[in-house]
């Protein structure tokens, strides 16, 4: 039995794989290579030679990029008035 989407272990946390990760975000995987290769992409670790994304690690990242936008939206509100 080969289940790509294993049962959660009680102590574990979930991890995605890039595939995923692009997959609920919707955007291409590249995508998540290019913002890493930047340093402006989620914390991963290898497992082998694929990288894995810790969920908590990913909505640190999510809500990093909002407060980032949230900045950068009310600093245009009050910019050239």
């Amino acid at each position: 039995m080969n289940d790509r989407s294993p049962h959660p272990v009680a102590g574990l946390e979930p991890v995605l794989t890039t595939s995923e990760l692009a997959a609920h975000l919707g955007v291409p995987v590249q995508t998540i290579h290019d913002l890493r290769h930047a340093g402006r992409g989620p914390r991963g670790f290898r497992v082998g030679r694929e990288l894995r994304y810790r969920v908590s690690q990913i909505q640190q990242w999510l809500a990093e990029l909002e407060g980032a936008d949230e900045a950068r939206r009310q600093g245009d509100d009050g910019a050239g008035r």
